[in-house]
């Protein structure tokens, strides 16, 4: 099992409970509709955002939700490696070549979570992730999960995660404490306020606060920058 999987491995840790919290905190975010498709991004590289789908991932598949993980950060996939499975058939695949989905998805070791790796790297992310198919590819996985969680590239560096967002329910941001400046931040929720999508939440990472072998973090309401809530969380990259 892949060392990640915090939230599967140390059910009584600390980061675990975080991660209960967390998938609350999403759950209500909204109280006007269903909060369903939920796409995970950073402001940059190296921000925690691929370790928070993956281990939130597994907290709503242990709250009785079946889950499916889109990897669609098609320019430094991770998911496969956090979730131990091949990668050589995946996202990719489907919106390139319009392969069935269903073909693609791999069962993982945490029952009721499936992964859609994103397999090989294509050379043209922004074009694929924009395609008609991959809004249909959402639409339809979203009938079949209660829950679909997407990785995206950081906001900031690239239009992938722009796009996407127009596509899902709700946004929620990673970021770096100690690493990412006032001014990316800004521009993260700038980008994410200009294609209109709902921002659920923040997830403040690798807070300078240690509890034994764990670093802390936070969760706020990105509309309300006053209420916050803890959230804590191993250090670690995308």
């Amino acid at each position: 099992m892949a060392y990640s999987l915090i939230s599967l491995e140390q059910t009584k840790s600390p980061i675990s409970e975080a991660f209960r919290m967390l998938r609350t905190n999403v759950q209500f975010a909204n109280v006007d509709s269903k909060v369903k498709k939920i796409m995970i991004t950073s402001s940059g590289p190296g921000e925690g955002k691929s370790f928070t789908v993956a281990n939130l991932a597994v907290s709503m598949a242990q709250s009785g939700k079946t889950v499916i993980v889109i990897d669609a950060d098609l320019r430094k996939p991770v998911q496969h490696k956090l979730f131990g499975l091949n990668n050589g058939e995946g996202l990719s695949v489907v919106l390139a070549q319009g392969q069935d989905y269903r073909e693609c998805i791999q069962e993982t070791a945490v029952p009721g979570v499936m992964v859609l790796t994103a397999g090989l790297i294509p050379p043209n992310p922004a074009e694929l992730v924009g395609s008609r198919r991959m809004k249909r590819l959402i639409e339809e996985v979203s009938k079949q999960f209660d829950i679909v969680l997407i990785d995206t590239p950081p906001i900031i560096a690239v239009t992938d995660a722009a796009i996407i967002a127009q596509e899902v329910d709700g946004v929620v941001l990673v970021l770096a404490s100690g690493e990412v400046n006032k001014a990316n931040a800004q521009r993260a929720k700038e980008l994410l306020d200009n294609v209109g999508s709902k921002i659920l939440g923040v997830v403040l990472n690798k807070v300078n606060t240690k509890i034994g072998n764990y670093y802390c973090g936070n969760y706020y309401d990105a509309n309300e920058p006053k209420k916050k809530h803890r959230h804590q969380q191993q250090e670690i990259g995308d």
